[in-house]
């Protein structure tokens, strides 16, 4: 497993490492132009909206429509804070994390205009650390382009993690690039994304994989999934499952 287990950063510590360097040759990201991106962090929203032809911001209301009031929420990869100030909104308390310093101070300064940063813990790490997170300590486990950015092993480890760490009853909330099941959704899919996957090739000689079976996976790591929602080309998935509850089927 090597690298997968070592440390990140915490507040107040420059990380070492971005997403998907957890292992050594699989350096990866979520949407094809994520890692230009995430050198200009202020660009952010508005290169994922049009990479994501608006779906994002419509993805992530319909999945903080599951967050209930008093809630304890853990936000993965949270980036700029869009899921996590959603969750605060509906007056969840949230715990979100990232390695990326730089979005990190952005999610702080919109969450302060916001007047929601009293209900947002930010924290600067990463998955590899989800071991520390207790038991059955959070009622939703939320994800918003941050799983494709995974290796495979680091995929199992957060979702077996992230059914750990939910109360029995609890849901994991999850939007995301996916590989389209169907043979000709898959071409349409990669005629879209071979000119991207170029140019970031170019830039940054790093690749990236969208997730294959995600409901499958998630089901793998011990959820039942309550709704899927995918996109025309069925490469942007909205999955919400749920932990069951002790002695369910």
């Amino acid at each position: 497993m090597g690298r997968f287990f070592e440390l990140g950063a915490w507040r107040g510590v420059r990380a070492r490492r971005h997403w998907g360097l957890f292992s050594e040759g699989r350096a990866t990201s979520t949407y094809v132009l994520m890692r230009i991106l995430e050198s200009a962090p202020h660009r952010y929203d508005l290169g994922i909206r049009l990479l994501t032809l608006g779906r994002v911001g419509r993805a992530y209301d319909r999945l903080a429509s599951h967050v209930r009031e008093g809630q304890r929420v853990l936000d993965l990869g949270c980036g700029p804070g869009a899921l996590a100030q959603r969750a605060a909104q509906r007056g969840a308390r949230v715990k979100a994390i990232d390695i990326d310093l730089e979005m990190l101070e952005i999610a702080d300064e919109r969450l302060r205009e916001a007047g929601l940063a009293e209900r947002v813990e930010l924290v600067e790490t990463g998955v590899a650390e989800l071991d520390r997170e207790p038991a059955e300590s959070a009622d939703v486990v939320m994800s918003g382009l941050c799983l494709s950015e995974l290796s495979e092993d680091e995929l199992r480890y957060t979702l077996a993690h992230a059914a750990r760490i939910l109360r029995p009853g609890g849901l994991l909330l999850v939007a995301d690039e996916v590989r389209p099941d169907a043979p000709a959704a898959r071409v349409a899919h990669a005629l879209v994304r071979a000119p991207l996957v170029a140019i970031t090739y170019l830039v940054t000689q790093q690749t990236t994989h969208p997730i294959q079976h995600l409901a499958e996976r998630v089901e793998s790591a011990g959820f039942r999934v309550v709704s899927s929602r995918a996109g025309v080309l069925r490469s942007f998935v909205e999955l919400v499952a749920e932990k069951p509850a002790a002695g369910s089927p």
